[in-house]
C-alpha cells in the first residue's frame, strides 16, 4: 500500500511539474454562478472587461490576465516577465489581479492557484490560459498564437 500511495504521489508530481508555466487550450470554461461549463466559441465565449478587471481598456491585440497573491514567490518572477511582454509587444496589456482580494472574479474564472495567467483576446474572451512560472519565450509564442 505505501508503495501505491508513493508511485501515485511521484506519478502526480512529474505531471504537475510538466503542467506548470505551459499554456493550454481553453475548450471549456468554468464559470460559476453564470453556467456550469460553457465552450469557448466566438459567438458564447464568456467574457471580461474593462470593469471586471479594473482597467480603462483591454489591449489592442491582447491582455494578460495575471492572479497573484502576496505570499507568492513566483508571482514576482512572473510580473516581471508579463511586463517585458507587454511593453515590448505591441497592442498587449498586462492587468495584475490580487486573487485574495478579488475572490468572486477567481471563482468565476477557476483559479485554482497562483500564479495563474489568462490570455484574452481583444474583445475580452479567454482564449488561453497558464498557471505556474512563465517563460518569456513562451508567452510571445502564446501571443502568436492566439492574437493573430
Amino acid at each position: 500500500m505505501l508503495v501505491g500511495a508513493v508511485v501515485v504521489a511521484v506519478g502526480t508530481g512529474v505531471l504537475l511539474r510538466w503542467r506548470n508555466g505551459r499554456f493550454r487550450t481553453t475548450r471549456t470554461v468554468r464559470i460559476r454562478g453564470v453556467d456550469e461549463k460553457r465552450p469557448v466559441t466566438s459567438d458564447s465565449a464568456f467574457r471580461l472587461g474593462p470593469a471586471d478587471l479594473g482597467v480603462d481598456a483591454l489591449g489592442e491585440r491582447a491582455t494578460l490576465v495575471h492572479f497573484s497573491s502576496a505570499f507568492c514567490a513566483p508571482c514576482r518572477a512572473t510580473r516581471q516577465t508579463l511586463t517585458q511582454v507587454s511593453q515590448t509587444a505591441e497592442g498587449v496589456g498586462h492587468v495584475e489581479i490580487d486573487a485574495e482580494s478579488h475572490l468572486e472574479l477567481v471563482r468565476r474564472v477557476d483559479v485554482r492557484r497562483t500564479p495563474t495567467v489568462l490570455v484574452l483576446d481583444s474583445d475580452g474572451r479567454i482564449l488561453t490560459r497558464a498557471s505556474g512560472p512563465l517563460r518569456k519565450a513562451a508567452v510571445l509564442a502564446t501571443l502568436d498564437a492566439v492574437a493573430s
